[in-house]
């Protein structure tokens, strides 16, 4: 029988989709449990159900049945966490129980793909192909991960070069003239000593997002094309050496704002209803185009005690927009005297990091682990505004600048970790872990004597667990955990130079459950979080700063949960649930409440609102059945639906997006050998935007937002040998 996994939490609707299925069937007797799947997220291979964490799972099946293609995908499908495209093709929103992410700064969560970190939250968007697994820890990750883990942990394990050859190829086309390829190899190249994988995947797409004063699609992908090698080399018994490189290149739309409100209706508040999300209607066409190089070496040696394993990873980063600046065309209100502008940047970065750990074997009362970590990032970055005379791309190298930010940045990272856990009894284990980080960085403004400028941060993250088996299938948890994203600086003529670091202090409960033998699972956790230095972003268009400041003070709390049930023999029903309640108990910060005084914003607003781009509630569920038709062939079907509930833009919830509803249907026809699918994503056409800077916060004269993408279908069939 074919076997999937997904997550959910039912709820009230738990009798309804339970009815899925055969008519008149209950439960076939030959009904099998629920798949064990193994997670690797706390650097040891666990049951995920014997996890003391918050965690959401997908496995290749269900990244294969669902469709996933890119980020935003599995992140829909998790409890308390939402993602948001915004402004450049990489730049994207991830918020996890009200820890947010911000432009060109680092990541909430932590991003580990095959071992080693991603550092620059550029890395987070990418296309998803070829992948084994998917797991994802909530709540600080902080003692195992260090700096930026203070939402959560994302593992993503590509699959691993075969002994046998095998490969795929596959394609697909959708609405918007978009067409999709994929295709991979591997085998062994000396056999059981070195073996090879090799896979890649090409999109393009026209576009849905129609520019009415252009008369054109501004969200196409002229094209984004991705490799990636990998090689397993098994010198002796106890020693693997696993090898990886990636490229990625790309050239799509950029910066597609829409005014939203203006100088002839300044009380606009933007919402979800379809009257209130309008076309984009620059007289420029943005664009972003970059490219990413990745490579990594991972050496692993079982040491009899322990296993020892040093990862190497570097990663060279472009991406560079240009782009409309006032967001308007000369029908329309600009900024003011200068007439139309436009805008762009050039973004650099590349980074070093070298991690070294111990982990103690498993088969013991006592376990540890150990480690050091050591990160170098040299960061550039180049923004211009100038006239737009032209309408061209190209003035931003010979045009007329109008203002101009220069900086070159410099990060230097170490950390020591540890963690130890004991099993007092068969039932009862506790565990302890702690890491120290250091960050320093430099910041200079290139050909200008005198501008260096330095900081340093440092934090330990302690972590303490205690979990213990209320039965065969249940497990009860406690954790304080503790989370610290680094400060930094801003641009620098910015109005506020720079921004401190960001501590979350987090105190969780959950409980794990199996039964119905093991068909259904159901997880909750509730959890407290008190943030001390939150961070947020705003722009000032003074000087085309994006700035990073913070709250002195945020509380978190809420819960989410996630339940999966085999009804019957073919039919599978899942989904999840998260609340986060948010709230901004003090600003303390002067020089950030001088600027907002300035900017119009009421202070009285702030304090007491909930924090900026917070979703309150995220829900999903879902179904699947699978019915065989004869002949070796299965006919798959599959309901998503997502909820997301309010949206709160900046500090002073003066402008909330409604609620919105996404529908989601998938119909496959599949054999061992190949698979042929239609689907179709936001089936009800909801209109809404994915981002919404307000006028005191984005330093334009009027609320600007980045339109969602409409209705998407499309066709896909995959081959295996």
């Amino acid at each position: 029988m074919r076997k999937t996994r997904s997550t959910f939490l039912a709820g009230a609707a738990f009798a309804a989709l339970c009815s899925v299925g055969a008519p008149g069937a209950a439960f076939a007797q030959e009904d099998e449990a629920v798949d064990t799947i193994t997670v690797t997220a706390q650097f040891r291979e666990q049951s995920l159900q014997e996890v003391p964490n918050a965690v959401t799972a997908f496995t290749s099946q269900d990244i294969e049945d669902a469709g996933f293609r890119s980020t935003n995908d599995f992140v829909s499908m998790t409890p308390n966490m939402t993602f948001d495209d915004s402004f450049t093709y990489l730049n994207s929103f991830v918020v996890v129980r009200g820890v947010t992410q911000i432009n060109n700064a680092d990541s909430p969560v932590a991003i580990i793909v095959d071992g080693v970190p991603q550092n620059n939250q550029k890395q987070f968007k990418m296309p998803l192909f070829d992948v084994q697994q998917i797991e994802v820890l909530k709540g600080p990750q902080g003692s195992l991960y260090g700096r930026n883990a203070i939402g959560g942990a994302i593992n993503i394990v590509t699959k691993q070069p075969s002994n046998e050859f095998e490969g795929f190829v596959g394609g697909g086309v959708e609405n918007g003239v978009g067409y999709r390829g994929e295709a991979g190899l591997s085998g062994p190249i000396v056999k059981d000593k070195i073996l090879f994988r090799v896979a890649g995947s090409y999109y393009e797409t026209d576009g849905l997002i129609k520019n009415e004063y252009l008369n054109e699609d501004v969200d196409g992908v002229d094209h984004d094309y991705s490799i990636r090698g990998k090689i397993a080399i098994f010198p002796v018994e106890n020693v693997s050496i696993d090898l990886r490189a990636s490229y990625n290149d790309f050239r799509a739309g950029s910066s597609y704002d829409t005014i939203i409100n203006s100088y002839l209706n300044p009380t606009f508040r933007s919402g979800n209803d379809s009257n209130d999300v309008f076309a984009p209607t620059t007289n420029i066409a943005g664009k972003t185009f970059g490219d990413i190089f990745e490579a990594s070496g991972k050496a692993d040696i079982d040491l009899g005690f322990a296993n020892a394993t040093y990862i190497f990873g570097y990663t060279d980063i472009n991406e560079d927009y240009r782009a409309d600046l006032d967001f308007s065309n000369p029908t329309q209100p600009t900024f003011g005297p200068f007439g139309e502008l436009g805008q762009g940047q050039n973004l650099d970065v590349e980074l070093i990091s070298h991690e070294l750990r111990f982990v103690s074997r498993d088969d013991q009362d006592f376990r540890w682990i150990v480690g050091a970590y050591y990160l170098d990032t040299n960061r550039s970055l180049l923004t211009r505004g100038f006239l737009d005379l032209d309408q061209s791309l190209e003035q931003f190298e010979n045009g007329v600048i109008i203002l101009a930010q220069n900086e070159s940045n410099e990060n230097t990272a170490w950390a020591l970790f540890g963690q130890v856990e004991y099993d007092f009894t068969d039932r009862l284990t506790v565990q302890f872990g702690g890491r120290y980080d250091a960050d320093e960085r430099y910041q200079e403004s290139p050909g200008v004597p005198g501008s260096g400028r330095s900081i340093k941060f440092t934090s330990f993250q302690p972590k303490a667990t205690v979990s213990y088996d209320v039965a065969d299938d249940a497990l009860a948890y406690f954790t304080f955990s503790t989370g610290f994203r680094s400060g930094g600086f801003n641009a620098p003529s910015a109005i506020l130079g720079s921004f401190d670091d960001e501590v979350l202090k987090n105190y969780e409960v959950g409980l794990k459950t199996q039964f119905l033998d093991g068909r259904a699972t159901l997880n909750l956790a509730g959890f407290m979080s008190k943030s001390e230095g939150f961070q947020f972003f705003f722009v000032d268009i003074t000087t085309i700063s994006q700035i990073i400041s913070n709250l002195e003070e945020v509380d978190l709390k809420g819960f989410d949960a996630d339940f999966q049930l085999r009804a019957t023999d073919n039919v599978t029903v899942y989904g999840g649930v998260g609340y986060t309640d948010s709230e901004i108990k003090s600003i303390g910060n002067a020089a950030l409440e001088s600027y907002l005084t300035l900017a119009g914003v009421n202070l009285a607003n702030v304090v007491g609102s909930k924090s900026p781009k917070t979703t309150d509630w995220t829900i999903n569920f879902g179904a699947q059945a699978v019915q065989p038709i004869g002949g070796g062939l299965n006919a798959v079907f599959r309901a998503d639906y997502e909820y997301q509930g309010q949206k709160f833009w900046q500090i002073d919830n003066l402008d909330v997006r409604d609620p919105i509803h996404l529908v989601g249907l998938r119909a496959s026809i599949e054999s061992e050998r190949w698979t042929a699918s239609l689907w179709t994503k936001n089936l009800l056409n909801e209109e809404y935007y994915a981002d919404v800077n307000p006028s005191a916060f984005s330093g334009a004269p009027y609320d600007i937002g980045f339109q969602a993408r409409p209705r998407t279908f499309g066709a896909d069939v995959k081959v295996r040998f």
